[in-house]
């Protein structure tokens, strides 16, 4: 399985706090750290200019430099390095750097010329499919059905998430149209990621950070390092328990089988 931390903007434009929670991430068992890339003077009017966020977006905007920076310290922690992209440049920046992998988030997922160019350019996309209606999700699948380099996510994009909200059981139908299914969450805590992965997900993405007290709205949802490592072992574990060992009788149990029935007699 593989485990997302999505240090996205969490480290504020702080390149030496990317760099920690990149180190971190890797010791609570992520197996990829991922960015957000975005160029600040695109960015349209909205709620984002009243609450805060558009300066911590001019602040944690990557440049080519910073990218090669951060690529290198995930290297050294022995994590992938992924990066979510909104728009056609940024893509075009990427793909400058690395044709690896790219992330396309709920956001853009009804934006086919951007996933499709994604496609072009990487060999791996991912893309994130929350906040669609029925039929734009049906119109997705159709079009990207069985797509070998294209794996798909299930998201529900509110944050914080509601549990009643999770709706885990759209896995099962992304199953049946995608050969990988992973899970996104924007809920509080683990206990989805670890019921996704009874389901069939085959990777996890959580919020992670150093510090629940760092300025910025997901800093504040954000799994703690000891909390991340807990989701992994869980996650791991429930995978394993989710192996199909058929109807009959298994290895393990043959001595109560052969040696213990019926030892008191009657």
């Amino acid at each position: 399985m593989d485990f997302i931390a999505e240090i996205g903007w969490n480290f504020i434009g702080d390149m030496h706090l990317a760099q920690r929670m990149i180190e971190s991430a890797s010791v609570s068992g992520a197996t990829i750290a991922k960015f957000q890339l975005w160029n600040p003077k695109t960015l349209k009017s909205g709620a984002w200019d009243h609450d805060g966020r558009r300066d911590i977006y001019k602040k944690a905007a990557l440049d080519p430099e910073k990218i090669f920076s951060l690529r290198e310290t995930c290297k050294n922690h022995n994590v992938s390095f992924l990066m979510s992209v909104f728009e056609q440049k940024s893509l075009s920046l990427l793909s400058d750097i690395t044709h690896d992998s790219v992330k396309i988030p709920s956001h853009e997922c009804i934006n086919f010329n951007l996933i499709d160019a994604a496609l072009n350019k990487f060999n791996k996309v991912i893309v994130s499919i929350g906040a669609l209606d029925e039929p734009s999700l049906r119109k997705f699948v159709k079009r990207y059905k069985n797509q070998e380099r294209l794996d798909v996510m299930h998201c529900v994009s509110s944050y914080p998430l509601a549990a009643e909200r999770v709706n885990l059981l759209k896995i099962v139908y992304l199953l049946d149209n995608f050969k990988n299914v992973g899970y996104s969450s924007h809920y509080q805590g683990i206990s989805d990621a670890i019921a996704a992965t009874t389901l069939g997900a085959s990777f996890i993405e959580k919020h992670f950070t150093i510090d629940n007290d760092l300025p910025g709205r997901d800093n504040k949802f954000a799994l703690l390092p000891e909390d991340f490592k807990q989701m992994v072992q869980f996650s791991i574990e429930a995978s394993q328990m989710m192996l199909d060992q058929g109807l009959g009788l298994q290895d393990c149990e043959k001595d109560v089988a052969l040696n213990m029935r019926g030892r008191w007699g009657g």
